[in-house]
């Protein structure tokens, strides 16, 4: 057995000590023993525990693989996931003001997504276990609501009657004001006989809708989102903000930094999670890439009351980003892009005078990658908010104020 001490936690959130050596479940300080394979640290064993260290609040922690920071206490997970951000702009040599971070609190994730397979004695669902392909059943969890977790039943079900013997189903459920919408990934094919009892079991659990490999096969009632009393009903499977206090604290940000703006472009519009709260008092062009998701924007904004003019648009914004002269009429311009970022995008927004810019990322080194091109081109990077809706995971997510240069100061 070996001893190495841990100098700091890598972005998965393992304990990285010299070599690289990375240790699971450990904290930067300690000294830790174990048998090392490759540059991996196994059958760690903890020697001088760090003062952050805590008793992990999850019964389900060693064993099941949704969180990686339980061991650690609630100041340092925070300061660390700030830390994340600060080291991927000081990458780029960026610099900004953090506000304090947003964690949400214990079961509020309105989504997760379950691994279900078919067993001799029937099935079994729950989440990935540590490091591997295993399902672990989760009796409990303290991060997603309790109505999410009903979810494990559910696709314990689905296994049953269509799951292959090749893969697990993948199920993700979703919490609705209609009950819970259910999309389900590789099962077995469609037929007859599996849509008739596929339509039965979202019927006697009472889902709002089930979906199999993107093909509705049942619904109850239309799923439905509330964006700040805007319904909407997204496509089967769609991007949702994690948790509501995730959803509002990035809203906020995007509405303080968009406040005053007449015109607002939103890019990567998703569903409209900003575009329709922030068309309460702006007129708002949505531009996304998926035409199903664009559909349910309009769909929200023609059934809601009182807000103003929104115009959308399907486009590819990484192939077909929208031009300078396209945005020129713009007084404010948000994007929240997947984990690639924007590159594209970014290099057409800096080479206009775009008075603000809101941008929401969940990855902190395209973001920064992005936030250089904006600053080499006179914008300044007035102060980012990072907003933890993944709690315990190493997952981070943030909102950042640009302004453009003729309006500084």
């Amino acid at each position: 057995m070996a001893e190495f001490v841990i100098k700091h936690l890598g972005v998965q959130g393992d304990g990285v000590a010299d070599g690289p050596v990375f240790a699971p479940l450990t904290l930067p300080g300690e000294t830790v023993s174990g048998r090392l394979d490759g540059s991996a640290l196994r059958d760690v064993k903890v020697l001088t525990p760090s003062e952050h260290r805590v008793a992990a609040p999850c019964r389900h922690f060693s064993s099941c693989g949704g969180c990686q920071l339980q061991h650690a206490d609630d100041a340092f997970v925070a300061e660390w996931k700030v830390d994340v951000v600060r080291r991927a702009l000081d990458a780029h040599a960026v610099e900004t003001v953090f506000r304090p971070i947003q964690t949400s609190p214990r079961h509020s994730r309105r989504r997760a997504g379950f691994a279900a397979r078919r067993t001799k004695k029937g099935a079994l669902a729950g989440f990935h276990g540590r490091a591997s392909d295993t399902i672990v059943a989760i009796p409990e969890c303290i991060l997603v609501a309790p109505e999410v977790l009903r979810g494990a039943d559910v696709a314990e079900a689905l296994a049953r009657i269509g799951a292959s013997r090749k893969a697990p189903l993948s199920v993700m459920v979703t919490t609705t004001k209609t009950g819970l919408d259910v999309a389900v990934s590789n099962g077995k094919p469609l037929d007859g006989p599996l849509r008739q009892q596929l339509a039965v079991i979202c019927d006697q659990m009472g889902l709002a809708r089930l979906a199999w490999s993107d093909e509705v096969v049942g619904m109850r009632a239309p799923p439905v989102h509330g964006l700040e009393g805007i319904d909407i009903t997204p496509p089967p499977g769609a991007f949702l903000q994690a948790t509501a206090h995730g959803e509002a604290a990035l809203l906020a940000a995007v509405r303080e930094i968009t406040e005053g703006a007449a015109q607002i472009i939103d890019l990567f519009a998703g569903c409209g999670t900003f575009a329709l709260p922030l068309a309460r008092t702006a007129k708002v062009h949505a531009v996304e890439g998926a035409p199903e998701m664009i559909a349910a924007l309009d769909h929200g904004w023609r059934r809601a009351d009182g807000l103003k003019a929104v115009t959308s648009e399907v486009r590819d914004l990484f192939r077909r980003p929208l031009l300078p002269d396209e945005m020129a009429t713009a007084e404010a311009v948000v994007l929240d892009p997947p984990r690639a970022g924007a590159e594209a995008q970014i290099r057409e927004l800096a080479e206009t005078q775009i008075p603000r810019i809101a941008y929401v990322s969940c990855n902190p080194v395209t973001f920064a990658r992005d936030a250089r091109v904006l600053v080499n081109a006179g914008f300044t990077l007035d102060w980012v908010q990072v907003v933890d809706q993944f709690r315990w995971s190493a997952h981070v997510e943030l909102a950042a104020s640009f302004t453009a240069p003729h309006i500084r100061g």
